[in-house]
């Protein structure tokens, strides 16, 4: 920062999984401004609020009512506008930098209400058409980017930062491990299900270890598990697994990839109340045909994942967001 630069102070607001892992991805630019996080509570806002200043809102999606809960949305929405005004005006952002979704919403309207400029980073779960939020929220930003070149044709206004990229270096050595993670909080029985009847079966014969999400059990013999883990534990789980088993959200795949890992997907399908819609089919599908990652749903299908990674060498890649950073870098050096 340059001698006199005013340092922002700056709001990092998204929820839980991939949507919060992308903000850290950008912690070369936040740092060098007065920042703090505003997310859901789970291992990884916990693990956040370790380190950095973080608040905490409640988790509102509108496909809560979609899946028969309009109720809880509501309770859920009424909380967070009442949490997220108490947090705007205690923490009084210049910058809010969000990456979406639900539960930013109160938190994103108020702050640009209250005088707060307003940068959106569609998900990079999103290829070809911009997510619920980003439609609702788009109107409201100063800044909007989209991860995808498709996407920024079908977003108006969006400016387009692709930070994918592969790696060109071999992955680490690995144990005979399979990781199995269903994602931040929730619960995701199929998932957990595809693995044990592996197991069973004999396909997999490597040590297990499961992440099965707040309220789930696993009655299987042979099997280590967990609700949930702290974040260094499983980064450090990754590093070591030759196989990873995930639901469809970008934060698990590319972390995943990242590590080395031979990866299978088992997206969140709405059509059995798993998600409030089918992205994570977007997203899994975008991941396969570009060779990274295969797809189960059966047990079937499962099983000739891992042949089909078991035969071949897997393909690391990682998102690398030195462009928009340094075009961000500018906006706010604008701004101070």
């Amino acid at each position: 920062m340059a001698d006199g630069e005013k340092r922002l102070r700056v709001c990092l607001a998204a929820s839980g999984g991939g949507h919060v892992r992308q903000l850290l991805d950008l912690e070369p630019l936040w740092k060098r401004h007065d920042s703090f996080f505003v997310t859901e509570e789970s291992a990884l806002g916990r693990s956040i609020a370790q380190t950095q200043e973080t608040y905490f809102v409640p988790h509102v999606a509108l496909g809560q009512a979609r899946l028969g809960k309009p109720f809880k949305m509501l309770a859920s929405a009424f909380a967070s506008l009442r949490i997220s005004f108490n947090i705007l005006r205690k923490a009084r952002p210049d910058v809010i930098l969000t990456t979406g979704a639900g539960s930013m919403a109160f938190l994103v309207l108020l702050g640009r209400l209250l005088g707060a400029r307003i940068v959106l980073i569609d998900s990079f779960a999103r290829f070809e058409n911009p997510s619920a939020f980003a439609k609702l929220i788009g109107p409201f930003a100063h800044l909007r980017i989209a991860q995808a070149a498709k996407l920024a044709e079908n977003w108006k206004g969006a400016l387009v930062f692709d930070p994918f990229r592969t790696i060109d270096e071999p992955r680490p050595e690995k144990d005979a491990l399979l990781f199995g993670t269903v994602g931040a909080t929730l619960a995701f029985p199929r998932l957990v299900d595809l693995v044990t009847t592996a197991h069973r079966d004999g396909i997999v014969k490597d040590k297990i270890i499961l992440q099965v999400g707040n309220g789930a059990i696993v009655e299987h013999e042979g099997i280590e598990w967990a609700e949930t883990y702290p974040f260094d534990d499983i980064q450090a789980m990754l590093s070591r697994s030759d196989y990873v088993v995930c639901h469809g959200g970008t934060g698990s795949l590319i972390t995943a990839l990242r590590a080395g890992c031979r990866v299978i997907a088992v997206p969140r399908r709405y059509e059995l109340g798993e998600h409030y819609d089918n992205h994570q089919a977007e997203i899994t599908e975008n991941f396969q045909k570009r060779g990274l990652i295969e797809i189960a749903d059966t047990p079937e299908e499962f099983a000739a994942a891992i042949e089909k990674l078991r035969a071949r060498e897997p393909t690391r890649a990682t998102t690398d967001y030195t462009a928009l950073m340094a075009y961000l870098d500018g906006w706010m050096a604008q701004r101070s």
